[in-house]
Order: C-alpha cells, then sequence, then structure tokens
C-alpha cells in the first residue's frame, strides 16, 4: 500500500467569536454601574472616543439670560489680578483664606474610614494590661475570629502559631471575650451568652441552665415540657426569655465589612392614561462621539500610526454601536415584557402570569440566549416597586378551569397569608393549600407550598407560633 501527499480544497462553514462580536455580547449581560465603569475606561484608553454634552445640558447653556450670565462672570473673574495693589483685602486676608486643608482634600480624605472588627479589639488589648506575650497570643487569636465573632480554631492550632502553653491561650481568649463587644471570641452561643451573662451579672442558675442546655428548645418553641422542668409558670419563662433577648448571639455583626448594595434602575415604565411609558436611565451614561482632532491627524500620519488609529477608530465605532445595540434591544425585551405582564403593571405582583424566555424571544424575533443576558442584573422601576428583569419570568401552575397563575403569584398569596395570619394559631402549609384552592381554584400539594415558602425565607408554622 503506497502513501502519498495530496492538496484538497474543502470549503466550510464556521461561527467565528470576533473580539467585536465577544464585545458586544459581554456588553449586554453588564449591569448598569458595570457598563459606566466599562465606558469610562474606554474613554480614557481610546483616544478616539470623545464625550459630547447632552440636549439637556446644551439647552440649559442656550437658557442662561444676560443677568446670569453676568452673574457667573461675577462668580469666575480672576478679581484680584483685576483689581491689582487696589483691592480692599489683604493680600495676607487671602493667603489665609488659600490655606484652608479642606478645599485641597479629596473626598475620600474626608472621610472616617469604618473601624473593623481585628482592629478594634487590637486597640483595645493594647490599652489593657496585656504583657508582650499575651500581645502575640491574643493578635493570633483575633486572626482566626470569623465575621459573627466566632473564634474558629482550637487551642492546638493556636499553639502551632505561637510559642505558648494551652492555659496561657485558654487565659488570653476569656479577657478577650470580655473587651467591646462581649463575647466576641467564643466558640459556641453558648459560651458567648454566657460571657455576656457574667459580665452583666446574671447569675441565676434556671437562666444559666436555659442557655447551657436548651437552646435548641427555645429555638423550636417547647416552652411546656421547660416550664414544668423547672417548675415556674409560663409568665415567669416569658421574664427569662424577655431577658435572653436583651444578648447578642453574633457581637461582631455590627463591624461587618459587607457594604449595602445599591440599586439603579435601567429602565422606568410610567403609566401614562391608559398606556405605559417606557424610558431608558441614561443618566450619568455619556454620550459618545468621535474625536475630531485625531479624526484630521489621520491624515498626515505615517504608516505604523495610521495603523494604530485605524485599529482604535474602529474599536470605537463598534463599542458606539455596540452601546445602541444593547439600549435597543433593552427597551424591546422590556416592551414585551410590559405586553405580557400587563395585568402586573395593572394591579400587582397576584396578577404575574407565567412567562418564558421563549415566548418574549419568538415576540422580538431575537434568540434565547440574548433575552437571557440582557435580562441579567438589570432592574426596572414599575408602579408597584423596582424589580430584576429575570422576576418576570416565572413557572405555571395550572387552574381548574383550564387557564394558568404564575408562580410568583402564588408566592405573593401565601406571603400575604402568613402576614396576615394569627400569630397564635398559625396556618400550617396544608391550610394555605385549602385557602389557595378556595381563592385560585387552583390544586396545589402540601410540598409545593412548603417549597414556596422555604423558598421565601418563612419558617414553619411550628416556628411561626408565638405563645406569649
Amino acid at each position: 500500500m503506497g502513501l502519498e501527499l495530496r492538496q484538497q480544497l474543502k470549503l466550510s462553514q464556521q461561527l467565528v467569536m470576533t473580539p467585536q462580536l465577544q464585545q458586544a455580547i459581554k456588553l449586554l449581560q453588564l449591569s448598569r454601574l458595570e457598563l459606566l465603569e466599562t465606558v469610562q475606561q474606554e474613554l480614557m484608553e481610546n483616544p478616539f472616543l470623545d464625550e459630547t454634552e447632552t440636549e439637556t445640558e446644551v439647552r440649559e447653556k442656550e437658557e442662561l439670560t444676560e443677568s446670569q450670565q453676568e452673574e457667573e462672570l461675577v462668580r469666575t473673574a480672576d478679581w484680584e489680578n483685576y483689581l491689582g495693589e487696589f483691592s480692599s483685602t489683604s493680600k495676607q486676608a487671602s493667603a489665609r483664606d488659600s490655606e484652608i486643608p479642606e478645599e485641597g482634600l479629596s473626598f475620600e480624605a474626608r472621610l472616617a474610614s469604618k473601624p473593623s472588627l481585628e482592629g478594634h479589639l487590637n486597640w483595645q488589648m493594647r490599652l489593657s494590661n496585656f504583657t508582650d506575650s499575651d500581645i502575640a497570643i491574643g493578635e493570633i487569636v483575633i486572626g482566626n475570629v470569623d465575621h459573627n465573632g466566632y473564634l474558629q480554631a482550637s487551642n492546638e492550632e493556636i499553639m502551632s502559631m505561637v510559642q505558648a502553653t494551652e492555659d496561657e491561650i485558654e487565659d488570653v481568649v476569656k479577657r478577650i471575650q470580655r473587651l467591646d463587644p462581649v463575647g466576641v471570641g467564643a466558640r459556641t452561643p453558648q459560651e458567648c451568652l454566657l460571657v455576656q451573662m457574667d459580665v452583666l451579672g446574671y447569675d441565676d442558675p434556671i437562666l444559666e441552665s436555659l442557655v447551657r442546655d436548651h437552646l435548641e428548645d427555645l429555638e423550636k418553641n417547647r416552652y411546656k415540657p421547660l416550664a414544668r422542668k423547672f417548675k415556674i409558670s409560663m409568665e415567669e419563662l416569658k421574664e427569662y426569655l424577655d431577658l435572653l433577648q436583651t444578648l447578642d448571639p453574633m457581637p461582631a455583626t455590627s463591624f461587618s465589612s459587607t457594604d449595602p448594595h445599591y440599586v439603579s434602575p435601567d429602565v422606568f415604565v410610567y403609566k401614562y392614561g391608559d398606556e405605559f411609558v417606557i424610558i431608558l436611565n441614561e443618566d450619568g451614561l455619556p454620550r459618545l462621539q468621535m474625536n475630531s482632532f485625531y479624526m484630521d491627524s489621520m491624515k498626515g500620519a505615517a504608516d505604523k500610526e495610521k495603523e494604530y488609529f485605524q485599529e482604535k477608530m474602529r474599536s470605537a465605532a463598534w463599542l458606539m454601536k455596540s452601546l445602541y445595540q444593547r439600549q435597543r434591544t433593552l427597551y424591546k425585551v422590556v416592551e414585551s415584557i410590559v405586553r405580557f405582564q400587563r395585568e402586573f403593571f395593572e394591579e400587582g405582583v397576584t396578577k404575574l402570569k407565567p412567562l418564558i424566555l421563549k415566548e418574549v424571544a419568538e415576540d422580538i424575533e431575537m434568540h434565547e440566549s440574548t433575552v437571557s443576558r440582557i435580562t441579567t442584573s438589570k432592574y426596572v422601576s414599575t408602579p408597584h416597586g423596582i424589580y430584576e428583569l429575570k422576576f418576570f419570568f416565572n413557572s405555571a401552575l395550572d387552574l381548574n378551569d383550564g387557564s394558568q397563575v404564575g408562580s410568583e403569584s402564588v408566592k405573593a398569596l401565601i406571603k400575604q397569608m402568613i402576614a396576615e395570619e394569627d400569630t397564635k394559631k398559625p396556618l400550617s402549609d396544608e391550610k394555605i393549600g385549602e385557602i389557595l384552592k378556595e381563592k385560585l381554584d387552583v390544586n396545589i400539594a402540601r410540598r409545593t407550598v412548603a417549597k414556596y415558602r422555604s423558598a421565601m425565607g418563612i419558617a414553619s408554622s411550628s416556628k411561626r407560633k408565638q405563645y406569649f
């Protein structure tokens, strides 16, 4: 059998993800704040991109009256140089005014940093009568305290990190537990609460036994067996519970480093008459244009420079096109959602219909993946509050008459029923299912009610029950 080399021509089609296409897909799934950061970064890196004034800013400048222009001139004029030596304000006084330090400070420099738990404890430890060896042990202990204030390292692990005996470590841990916040550095919730009781002088044996041995019973509302065990009335047990509620089982939460995340809506939906108006939130988003200076500079540029200029010009043009396409896609998706979920925008969450990505994709003649990307991390301001776009896509439950209801509507009804229930006789999952059958004529299983309730972070009826 002979072997030979042979050339062969073959035509085939394949999908190639160009860098420009990857950038356009990336812009689709960015949130509004991430998009602002991306555009600002491109403005800094690409000389062909320039920021133009919005129509509102141009109109505001044109509407300035002559008197307002004179006031602006008075405010911004350099009167010191104009008046020269005839100024009524001495140069010494103006020099003192210029020495005000706040005027030259950045915004960040004027803000006090939030104290951390580690820094707060180390500061107290150095102001107390800790020896150098105690401080060395304390730094290891504090470094192993989690965000709730609990020590996550055993004595053996601490001994492997510092030269100390187990008794010395235990002594330092006990002293740290009595620093502010009291109870920090405990290993268990029982130890944390017992330390706080010791500092506050609560030496009642029943209270100590409740904390040491019966926290689980208190969590599960097993009050009557506890009252029988300690031979006390329910009113006396309630006094103990009220006292325990003054203690903090997670002492370090006030030093949590997590900052709140603020949501900026990408779209506003307003009702105007009988119709809904959709307005994209472009506040703060720069209006981009090509920089005319660099466009003119391309004519006399060398070959290497021209190649660089052309690359940056194509990148700038594609970014502007991608931003327009993103906003256009977002508008079309929200417009489709408003059509499908009009009853929600009219009356609220209880009227939310079942909806899937495929229905919106077919309505706007786009692919499902595009709809999925454009609805990721995007928020819409509606007459009933701010919601993520993903919220409007939910599964369906069949009604007895053949129609369907959205799962989010059922969840909203469950939440409403639990909020209005008698706390001493809370509704069971089975009872909630029966009420839903009466209200919506829907056959919903008890386990489905339990699943929806758990998804909303609502405890079971036994844990919601209040005895006092």
